[in-house]
């Protein structure tokens, strides 16, 4: 009789992709026009003007080439760095870094609206298939639609490492599902970690406590009541979904009322989907609710008063023009609104090699250090006519950089294999997803920032993510790690093609 092999083997998962152009070196398409063009100056600068004049024009297209072809590890080149940081400048000379609002604010409603991208945005809210309520946050500037979804997490303790892996599995197929869906652009997990007021457990246990119960155990209860929120925290969990407000480019563009009509029969599937994936039982979030996730997020002291409320029994009525900060500041390296302090960083390097399930979780638990912890992932899923496409091309840019020279590197070879296990992956059916990450830490107060910022970059160590600060957009990293499903590369300026192109 044949022995059966029942030992585990954890899988392990990798092989994330930067796209690039083909091109000279480090050079993209667009940088290695600019060196050719250069150089092609030069030669003609020689034949027309003489020697000194051509290495002149040699000289300026070599020194831009430098500029362009030398980055540091987070891939910023000389020119991305001087750029932030005058955009920055012009921004503070301005005044545009600073914000107030309410009575004393430079708006005319006096009204406590959001700062940054998040300024014009309204927020609508309507029910489902099912007769829940849910909210529609609307972007104008970027026609974009946005839903949020709260969910449980069932979290990886004491569960067997094969329904991790399930979980892990079923999380790749709903968002390699999310490619199909009809007119959805992008979406975001957000991961918030709080301390836990304690106003929710006294009022579980008043409203169930016996009152003929021995003293003993009712004396214990409340001991717990008083000592359990001391070192305790909440870990909450958001899912956004991004909807264009046209289904297809080119087509007419669809009123609020017409994108609730359609995303009301499509949420109830959404949901039910999303809960094979470990994050337990998910609902779509009402417009009080995210209201009063945005307002903590903005001011956490009122986070206590809110659960105060909610454990009185007292409903809390927030509109969406109340939920905005009284004034904040973005400086080069924090951002302080209201009454706390913030520092965010975004993702520019996945982790090299293969990682398992559990590579994040030191960066999403909670720390002692930070007072509120917001890790969100940022998904723009590709629709299979798109990703084919992709794929081949940089399967191709790939072996372009390996032909070009005659003795390739062994970064530009690894480059290659992965180019072609991507495409015979997504050959196979596999989808292709763009995704990055923005991790925001809050405190009260600013002597505690330094302990927070080391906080964070300790643990990206241990999961093996480069994160870089968000020199000069502190304000902008904020909102993106908020639920509010902002779309980054649809609010820039220079379009992400080009930048990939340089």
């Amino acid at each position: 009789m044949a022995a059966i092999n029942t030992e585990y083997k954890e899988p392990s998962y990798g092989n994330w992709r930067v796209p690039r152009s083909a091109g000279l070196g480090n050079l993209g398409a667009i940088g290695t026009g600019i060196v050719m063009a250069g150089l092609l100056m030069g030669i003609t600068t020689f034949a027309i003007w003489g020697l000194f004049p051509g290495l002149a024009v040699l000289a300026v297209a070599g020194a831009s080439a430098l500029l362009l072809t030398v980055k540091d590890k987070h891939g910023q080149s000389v020119v991305d760095r001087f750029g932030t940081r005058m955009t920055f400048r012009l921004s503070k000379s301005s005044g545009t870094n600073l914000y107030r609002s309410g009575p004393l604010g430079v708006t005319e409603w006096g009204m406590y609206q959001l700062p940054g991208l998040a300024a014009k945005s309204t927020l609508y809210e309507f029910a489902d298939s099912y007769k829940r309520p849910f909210a529609m946050l609307h972007v104008p500037a970027t026609s974009h639609f946005t839903v949020i979804f709260s969910t449980e997490p069932d979290g990886a303790s004491l569960v067997d490492p094969e329904q991790v892996d399930a979980w892990v599995a079923n999380w790749g197929g709903w968002l390699a599902g999310l490619a199909d869906e009809a007119g959805l652009d992008a979406a975001a997990v957000t991961v918030e970690t709080a301390p836990d007021s304690g106003y929710r457990l006294r009022h579980e246990v008043e409203m169930n406590i016996d009152p003929n119960a021995p003293e003993f155990a009712q004396a214990i209860l409340r001991e717990v009541v008083d000592t359990y929120p001391e070192g305790s925290a909440t870990v909450r969990a958001w899912v956004s979904l991004t909807f264009n407000a046209s289904l297809r480019s080119g087509s007419k563009k669809r009123t609020p009322e017409d994108v609730a009509r359609d995303l009301a029969s499509r949420i109830p599937g959404l949901s039910a989907r999303l809960q094979s994936t470990g994050a337990g039982i998910a609902r779509p979030m009402s417009a009080q609710e995210l209201c009063e996730v945005v307002r903590i997020a903005y001011d956490p002291p009122a986070a206590l008063i809110i659960d105060e409320a909610h454990a009185a029994g007292s409903p809390v009525a927030l509109t969406w023009g109340e939920v905005g900060p009284t004034a904040t500041q973005a400086n080069w390296d924090d951002y302080r609104h209201d009454s706390a302090f913030s520092v965010s960083w975004t993702m520019t390097g996945a982790p090299r090699g293969s990682v398992n399930s559990s590579f994040l979780s030191r960066l999403l638990a909670p720390h002692g250090d930070i007072d509120r912890k917001r890790v969100s992932l940022l998904y723009r899923p590709m629709d299979s006519a798109k990703a084919a496409t992709v794929v081949e091309r940089d399967q191709n840019n790939a072996n372009v950089r390996i032909t070009s020279g005659t003795r390739p590197s062994a970064r530009a070879l690894v480059d290659a294999r992965s180019a072609v296990q991507t495409a015979q992956e997504e050959a196979r059916g596999a989808g292709l997803v763009n995704f990055g990450m923005v991790v925001t830490a809050t405190v009260t107060d600013r002597e505690r920032l330094p302990d927070a910022v080391a906080a964070i970059e300790q643990t990206s160590g241990t999961a093996r993510v480069l994160l870089r600060r968000a020199y000069g957009a502190q304000d902008t990293a904020f909102a993106a790690s908020l639920p509010l499903g902002l779309v980054l590369p649809k609010h820039s300026m220079v379009p992400s093609e080009i930048k990939d192109a340089l």
